[in-house]
């Protein structure tokens, strides 16, 4: 898919023809739509393909007038992991800027419903920071999601007996090792994009990509405790349910063998020979009855007292 937006009268706007200073995204795009591209903007089209390869690491690029900056986004999966992160380049020139994505990010929502401050495509630098920012932003805003996720999963854990949650916690672990790794190589590029000559910054551009680093600093040292306390919380409740179905063993086993004494004491009563008892008597039953009974309560407390029940 490809959409052209544009900044008009400091609103972003969706156009259908590509001119100077307009943004053009492509979301998992044809060849033609690549071609398209690539012949209205000047762009190299391999600067337009190499996002599309989800093995694709982070890092700044440029030839001649052309720069391809390649980042991490986080992505909500519908398979067993939650989350998961996936390449976006931004190539610009002269007078036009691409952002390629297998998979629609939600960009122009995100910046047509926020209210940014200089927010337009003709600011190149400054858009390509404003992006970096919402980026990093968004993976501040999937760490807390997994954090609480992560806490409603340890309330079930305390009396579960089933490894379930546990394959929860540990499709959210991968998820924050997709993270930390991705948040790290964004870390990379943006500390040479600091460096970089090729990029026209003003005082103004180089404090908002100030502000992204150091908001993608926390985003890393989030990423890094809650990482730890998801291993640490696998070993420990790997433990405990491991002890719950001990005691729910240990439980069955204690009831067994209480009920055992009343089965042996009846069938000691029910030999076919002669017992030193009247077994004629009506009352003989109930005193078997006591007798059971008596045994199982003492059988119970020795149990309880040994604390094996």
């Amino acid at each position: 898919m490809l959409a052209i937006y544009r900044t008009i009268n400091d609103e972003l706007v969706q156009t259908t023809e590509a001119e100077k200073g307009s943004w053009l995204d492509l979301i998992n795009p044809t060849n033609e739509e690549i071609q398209y591209a690539a012949q209205e903007t000047g762009i190299y089209e391999e600067f337009l393909r190499y996002p599309l390869d989800d093995e694709e690491i982070p890092r700044v690029e440029s030839e001649d007038d052309q720069i391809m900056i390649i980042i991490n986004v986080p992505v909500i999966c519908h398979a067993e992991v939650v989350y998961e992160t996936m390449p976006l380049g931004i190539i610009l020139n002269d007078d036009y800027i691409v952002t390629v994505c297998l998979e629609d990010i939600h960009l122009f929502q995100e910046f047509s419903s926020s209210r940014m401050k200089d927010m337009a495509t003709f600011k190149k630098t400054r858009f390509i920071f404003q992006l970096l920012q919402k980026k990093t932003n968004l993976y501040l805003k999937y760490l807390r999601d997994i954090n609480r996720r992560h806490e409603e999963i340890e309330r079930y854990l305390e009396k579960s007996m089933r490894n379930q949650e546990l394959l929860h916690l540990m499709n959210l672990e991968k998820s924050l090792v997709y993270f930390t790794t991705s948040l790290r190589s964004n870390d990379k590029v943006m500390e040479k994009l600091m460096r970089s000559k090729s990029l026209k910054m003003y005082e103004e551009d180089e404090d908002l990509l100030e502000d992204v680093m150091i908001e993608n600093k926390q985003a890393i040292e989030m990423a890094d405790i809650y990482s730890n306390i998801s291993s640490s919380t696998m070993d420990t409740f790997a433990s405990i349910i491991s002890n719950n179905l001990n005691i729910v063993m240990k439980f069955l086993a204690s009831i067994t063998i209480i009920l055992s004494v009343p089965t042996m004491i009846a069938s000691f009563f029910g030999m076919n020979v002669v017992l030193p008892i009247n077994t004629t008597s009506p009352f003989v039953f109930f005193g078997i009855l006591f007798i059971c009974i008596i045994a199982c309560l003492g059988l119970l407390w020795y149990l309880t007292k040994k604390r094996m029940l």
